[in-house]
């Protein structure tokens, strides 16, 4: 019996890191019709270049990039660094396409890594970015979103030097809150809209404004801070956060596993056409399963047309007639003969019948940055106009 026993337990480790590596793969190989038409064998990494932009000299879909080097889930979330010098080439010999990375445009066959992480002692600002960085960089810092009633219990400017209703850089302020052994450095944020979802009415959470940086000369009771910088005019009320440095997120562009729907709600500058490069916000976020790096197709809402299909007239048929009346081959069908039609043949369009066209796909947005509700992404696509108020969803 004990032999059975181990002989079993033997037998399931062997079968655990087949499992474990079935239920890593986030994502199936890419295809040869994934490729381009005019995907190049190799190509040497660029100063100035992007994951996604590279991804898009190979594959049709830049966002299918992971499943062209067939990483698993952590080597997505967590990818090796590509650097400007290096050779990507392109193996079109199994059955699948793959991608291998020559270090530093290296020859020796030592030196290629394939499908795998690895790390180079070079500073990381030098790595290739996901997708542009000076775009989305403040957003990485500022603006946030915060829950409702949040910012109330934030530190807040109380008094201005010389009662000054606007305060700008050099200026100094009173803030209450601030306690000894707090940060030094802190960012002043001003309370913006309010995102509500469009489908059940909650309200997502507030947009915190950054409109400037300052720093502490001394703690007190008010606390004494100086203005370092003024995005816009600072006024008393203002709150501040504690500072943020974040890195640079480089996490390599995927599909969600799961479906996932949302709108877009503001874009950055109310704007009215969104175009590549907008940042816009999203009423989908960490509790709906979205997170940094997914990628997510726009969807341009289909048009509701009313059909008028009166009989054409007479002055159609010789460019004359009433021009505001659109003209259409089916006739009026009355009541009478639709209850006597054959049961097996199309319903008859009726006058005024209204007709909702297809959503269609207008461009691809990228998550780069997530909150409980919300999320921030950028356009990296648009084939079509969009708009505040479209669908975002897997691809």
């Amino acid at each position: 019996m004990r032999k059975l026993i181990i002989a079993l337990v033997v037998a399931s480790a062997s079968l655990v890191p087949g499992l474990a590596s079935a239920q890593a793969s986030s994502t199936a190989a890419a295809s040869m019709t994934d490729l381009q038409a005019d995907a190049p064998v190799e190509y040497t990494v660029q100063k100035g270049d992007t994951l996604w932009a590279i991804s898009g000299k190979f594959l049709k879909e830049p966002w299918k990039w992971p499943q062209i080097w067939q990483m698993n889930r952590e080597q997505i979330k967590n990818p090796h660094l590509i650097y400007p010098g290096d050779i990507i080439r392109l193996d079109r010999s199994g059955m699948s396409p793959s991608l291998s990375l020559i270090a530093g445009g290296a020859i020796a066959e030592g030196n290629v890594v394939r499908l795998q992480p690895r790390t180079r002692v070079e500073a990381l600002s030098a790595a290739v970015p996901t997708i542009p960085g000076s775009a989305i960089g403040p957003f990485l810092t500022q603006p946030l979103v915060v829950d409702p009633g949040a910012m109330d219990t934030l530190p807040r400017i109380v008094a201005t030097e010389e009662e000054r209703v606007i305060i700008g850089a050099g200026n100094t302020a009173y803030v209450s809150g601030l306690r000894p052994g707090d940060a030094i450095n802190w960012q002043i944020f001003r309370a913006g809209e309010s995102f509500t979802d469009p489908e059940t009415g909650e309200v997502l959470g507030f947009e915190a404004i950054h409109v400037g940086d300052a720093r502490v000369k001394r703690f007190g009771s008010p606390s004494t801070i100086e203005i370092t910088r003024a995005k816009q005019e600072i006024n008393q009320n203002d709150r501040l956060m504690p500072a943020r440095e974040v890195s640079f997120p480089s996490y390599i562009p995927r599909a969600p596993d799961k479906p996932i729907k949302g709108v877009i709600l503001s874009v950055r500058g109310s704007v009215s056409d969104i175009s590549q490069f907008s940042i816009v916000t999203i009423n989908r976020g960490s509790r709906d399963g979205v997170e940094v790096g997914h990628v997510l197709a726009t969807m341009r809402r289909g048009d509701q047309i009313v059909r008028n299909n009166r009989p054409p007239l007479i002055g159609d048929l010789f460019g004359f007639g009433n021009k505001s009346l659109e003209m259409k081959p089916n006739p009026i069908v009355p009541d009478t003969l639709v209850a006597n039609a054959d049961p097996q043949a199309p319903a008859p369009v009726r006058a005024g019948e209204q007709i909702i066209l297809p959503d269609e796909r207008s461009g691809l947005l990228f998550v780069f940055r997530t909150f409980e509700k919300l999320s921030y992404g950028m356009i990296m696509k648009s084939v079509r106009p969009i708009s505040v108020g479209d669908v975002v969803q897997t691809p």
